[in-house]
């Protein structure tokens, strides 16, 4: 359960967050900076509970997210083929990158140029240079900052291409207990969708308050949770790393 902080061209969201047994669960609790009126809190909680109430729309969630998940992972088994990296010298991980008094080794990577990628998923990654810190004592990236050198399609569940100098920047970290969880994500693209509708994607998001939760929650009983926890409208979030683009 975490609270997700989102910055985007149209203005500013806080989300109390939590991960059930099945999907994730969410509800809006301010928006620009202020508490949701009791109207909007109640339609913001029928917008969720419609999951409860229909098995068929909660399946579908649920097929998304797995889809989510599957492109994820195709990804990060392209890294290492995708890319040729350099070593760039150390840093020490934080709190909110990678794990406090680790040793983050710092790789650049450029794209390679033998790559071939085996399907529109992968595509994006032919354009991409930046850098990515390794806790090696952990075995996980506690950061990757990309910037894309050219325009590239790209297909994730659309296809589409992005323009050049589109960025990314994902941070993560031991957020307790050996668990590691994304803190930190920048998104900047502009690009078209089907090469015919403009695409633009601004967001700054910061995930904060994590805190653990049964691992066979069902989805109403997440909702029920998040419905009654608070935290979420008193957290601030924390300044992101700044990150050479």
């Amino acid at each position: 359960m975490f609270c997700d902080h989102k910055q985007t061209q149209h203005g500013s969201e806080t989300k109390a967050i939590i991960e059930t047994h099945v999907a994730t669960a969410g509800l809006v609790v301010a928006r620009n900076g202020q508490l949701l009126n009791p109207t909007e809190h109640r339609a913001e909680y029928a917008r969720e509970e419609r999951f409860v109430s229909s098995p068929g729309e909660l399946q579908a969630k649920i097929h998304r997210e797995q889809e989510d998940r599957d492109h994820t992972i195709q990804i990060m088994r392209a890294l290492p083929d995708a890319f040729e990296y350099q070593e760039a010298g150390t840093e020490p991980g934080t709190a909110s990158v990678g794990k406090p008094g680790h040793e983050l080794i710092r790789l650049n990577f450029h794209p390679n140029p033998k790559y071939v990628p085996p399907s529109h998923v992968e595509q994006v990654l032919t354009g991409l240079q930046g850098y990515v810190l390794v806790d090696a004592q952990e075995h996980r990236i506690a950061k990757i900052d990309g910037t894309l050198l050219r325009d590239v399609d790209f297909g994730w569940g659309i296809l589409g291409k992005l323009y050049q100098g589109g960025h990314f920047q994902v941070e993560q970290s031991d957020v307790g207990d050996g668990q590691w969880e994304v803190t930190h994500m920048s998104l900047s693209f502009q690009g078209r969708v089907f090469w015919v509708k403009r695409l633009t994607i601004e967001s700054n998001e910061v995930f904060t308050g994590f805190r653990r939760v049964s691992p066979t929650l069902s989805f109403a009983e997440g909702l029920h949770l998040l419905e009654s926890d608070s935290t979420c409208t008193l957290t601030q979030p924390a300044e992101p790393t700044a990150g050479a683009h």
